[in-house]
């Protein structure tokens, strides 16, 4: 067995990490730069999705043009943590991910498992890039960022205003910046092992 990863690491990956949301007061002053959300897929891309399929698309909102676009769009509950988060990623799912497998799954020829099966691609993107977007969580949490991931959305309008003209189709938002720990309550409570597992 590998060694586990240090506790500081999972105490900040996990058990002391945060969602940040609510209101503008969840997020401090400070920037994103570019480089740590490039750090953050590129540790997000190596988790594992069926057949290597890699569905998931992301659209960092950071200019104000691009977050006057996604305002039109939310819940009227999330404006306010939205606009004040200084990113906000939109992770896709996209159907057309069948047209990369020749390159990025060698193993055999993938795509007659897809091809004219639109039911069978919109599960697979919609799985497959949900799970990125959890990588793309704890990537973000490792490299030392906040999250405020959410739905609450017009998925057609951020659709039209994000991905026109394409197969990709809006999954969940992700705020993204340096959470305020003064905003925050009680963490809520988890479901124990006992409850939500078990062992056949």
């Amino acid at each position: 067995m590998k060694p586990e990863i240090p506790a500081a690491a999972l105490d900040q990956i996990f058990r002391t990490a945060r969602t940040y949301r609510r209101s503008a007061d969840a997020w401090l002053p400070e920037d994103v730069p570019d480089e740590l959300l490039r750090r953050a897929y590129d540790l997000a891309k190596l988790g594992p999705t069926s057949a290597n399929c890699s569905p998931a698309r992301i659209v960092f909102v950071r200019s104000p043009a691009a977050k006057a676009k996604l305002r039109e769009a939310l819940s009227p509950d999330n404006v306010e943590q939205t606009m004040a988060a200084p990113v906000t990623a939109i992770v896709g799912s996209d159907h057309g991910f069948p047209r990369h497998l020749g390159r990025l799954y060698k193993e055999q020829d993938a795509v007659p498992w897809f091809a004219g099966k639109p039911e069978v691609i919109a599960n697979t993107a919609f799985r497959n890039a949900t799970l990125q977007g959890a990588y793309l969580i704890i990537a973000l949490r490792a490299v030392g960022l906040d999250c405020g991931p959410m739905s609450g959305f017009n998925t057609a309008a951020v659709d039209a205003a994000f991905f026109a003209g394409t197969e990709i189709h809006a999954n969940f938002l992700i705020n993204i910046g340096c959470g305020n720990p003064s905003v925050l309550r009680s963490r809520e409570d988890r479901l124990n092992f006992e409850e939500a597992c078990r062992i056949d």
